[in-house]
C-alpha cells in the first residue's frame, strides 16, 4: 500500500495494545502502543512504515500523531496506574517542534492521564553524534513533567553505551530476538551484562521485549528483567485485558525459576567445597616449591580431565609462574606469560580479597577465555598468604556436570 493511502484513510489507523508485565506484581503493568492498518480484507503492521526513511517525515509523523490521539482517547478509560508507552523515532523527534509531542500529550492531561504514566520509548540503531546535545535537552526537558524515557532495541552489539550511560533513561528495553535459537548464547549474555551494569549505574530498569519462549521469560526473570513483554505473555490487542490475567501463571514460573537456581546454586558450592577439598589435601602432601614450575607440573597432573591452564599470581595480580596449558592433551609451559599482571580483569582483585578473608577457593562466573574463545570458569584458591593459584576449567568439564553451564 503506497504512504499516501494510508493517510487518505486514515480511519483504517488503529491502536494495538501490546501488555507489559511486572516481575515484582506479576501483573499488567502498561501498554506499549502499536499501530495498525485495518481493512476488511488486511491487517497491515505500521512498524515497517513509521521506521521507512524512503517515506516523507511529514507522513510518518500525521501517522504518529493519529495513533497516539486514538490510543489516548482509548487509554482514559484505563486505571491511573497502568502505564502508556509511545514509541518515537529519535530523528523524527528531534526534527519536530520540540513542543508538538508535549501538546498532544498535554490535551488529555485533563481526561485522567497524567504526564507521569507516558513513557517515551525511542528508537535509534545508528549512534547519536550531533544530535545528541540536543536529545539530551529535549529528553530533560520532557522529564520535568514527569514524563520516562526509554531507549530501545538494545541488545545489540552496536549500542553505544557510552552515549546511552549519559542521556540516563529510565528504562532500558532489551530485544530478545537474539536468544530465540538458544538458552545458552554466551556472547549475548556478555551484551546483557554490560547492559545491566549500566542499568544499576545510572538507576535505570529493564524491559525484555520480544520474549517468545519460556527460556526467554526465565533468562529475562535471571538476569534483572523487571518488566517482560512478548507474545509468549500476551499478543498485543485492540482492548485492554484483565491486569491479573496471568498473575497465577506467573507466580507458577517463578516459583520454577527459584527452584532451578536453588539447585544451579547448590550445584556450584558443591563443587566449590570440592575443589577447597582437593586443594587443601594437595598442599598438605605437596608443598609450593620455590621454581613453582614443579609443583603446578604435578598438579596438572591430578586435574588433567578437569583444567586447561594452570598458574600462580601475587596478591597484585603478577603472575609468577609459566602458564601450565593444556594443548593436545599434553600439557606444556608458557614462559611468555610470567610476569603478566591481570588485575585489570573484572573482580580480579575483589576476588583476592574475599579470598583473603576467608582462606579458601571460589569459583567465578562465566565468561569467554580470550585465547580459546571457550565458555569457562577459573577456580581460584590461596596457597599462602600473598599467592594464589588460579586453574581454568574446560569447557568439557562444565559440560558434564548439571549447573556449571
Amino acid at each position: 500500500m503506497e504512504p499516501l493511502e494510508i493517510l487518505q484513510d486514515s480511519k483504517h489507523i488503529m491502536p494495538y495494545f501490546f501488555p507489559i508485565f511486572s516481575a515484582d506484581e506479576h501483573r499488567i503493568i502498561g501498554y506499549e502502543v502499536i499501530g495498525k492498518f485495518i481493512t476488511e480484507n488486511s491487517e497491515i503492521d505500521l512498524k515497517s512504515f513509521l521506521a521507512d526513511d524512503s517515506i516523507p517525515e511529514e507522513y510518518r509523523n500525521k501517522v504518529d500523531d493519529i495513533l497516539l490521539e486514538k490510543a489516548l482517547e482509548h487509554a482514559i478509560q484505563m486505571k491511573d496506574d497502568v502505564m502508556i508507552y509511545i514509541n518515537r523515532n529519535v530523528d523524527l523527534l528531534l526534527n519536530q517542534d520540540s513542543e508538538h509531542l508535549l501538546n498532544i500529550l498535554k490535551q488529555y492531561e485533563d481526561q485522567g492521564i497524567a504526564l507521569d504514566r507516558i513513557v517515551i520509548s525511542m528508537t535509534k540503531r545508528t549512534p547519536i553524534d550531533d544530535d545528541f546535545d540536543y536529545l539530551d535537552h529535549f529528553i530533560s526537558y520532557y522529564r520535568t513533567y514527569g514524563i520516562k524515557i526509554a531507549i530501545d532495541n538494545l541488545g545489540e552489539a552496536n549500542n553505544n553505551l557510552e552515549q546511552i550511560g549519559k542521556l540516563a533513561p529510565n528504562i532500558l528495553r532489551i530485544d530478545l530476538k537474539a536468544l530465540r535459537s538458544s538458552s545458552n548464547n554466551h556472547h549475548y549474555q556478555e551484551i546483557l551484562y554490560s547492559l545491566s551494569m549500566l542499568a544499576r549505574k545510572i538507576g535505570a530498569t529493564l524491559l525484555f521485549e520480544n520474549i517468545d519462549m519460556d527460556f526467554q521469560l526465565q533468562f529475562a526473570w535471571r538476569n534483572g528483567g523487571r518488566y517482560y513483554q512478548g507474545d509468549y505473555l500476551h499478543k498485543a490487542g485492540s482492548v485492554f485485558v484483565d491486569r491479573d490475567i496471568l498473575k497465577e501463571k506467573l507466580k507458577e514460573k517463578c516459583h520454577q525459576f527459584i527452584t532451578y537456581e536453588k539447585k544451579k546454586l547448590h550445584s556450584l558450592h558443591t563443587i566449590t567445597e570440592k575443589f577447597n577439598e582437593t586443594m587443601t589435601e594437595y598442599l598438605q602432601k605437596n608443598h609450593v616449591y620455590e621454581s613453582y614450575v614443579p609443583f603446578l607440573t604435578k598438579l596438572a597432573t591430578k586435574l588433567d580431565h578437569v583444567a586447561f591452564r594452570l598458574y600462580i599470581c601475587n596478591e597484585d595480580g603478577f603472575q609468577q609462574t609459566p602458564n601450565i596449558f593444556k594443548k593436545n592433551k599434553n600439557w606444556i609451559q608458557q614462559d611468555e606469560y610470567l610476569h603478566k599482571n591481570w588485575s585489570w580483569r573484572p573482580y580480579f582483585l575483589e576476588h583476592i580479597m574475599r579470598m583473603k578473608s576467608n582462606k579458601k577457593g571460589l569459583l567465578s562466573d562465566l565468561y569467554t577465555d580470550i585465547e580459546t574463545g571457550e565458555t569457562i570458569r577459573t577456580f581460584s584458591f590461596p596457597l599462602t598468604a600473598t599467592e594464589y593459584l588460579f586453574a581454568d576449567l574446560s569447557y568439557d568439564f562444565l559440560y558434564e556436570r548439571d549447573g556449571l553451564l
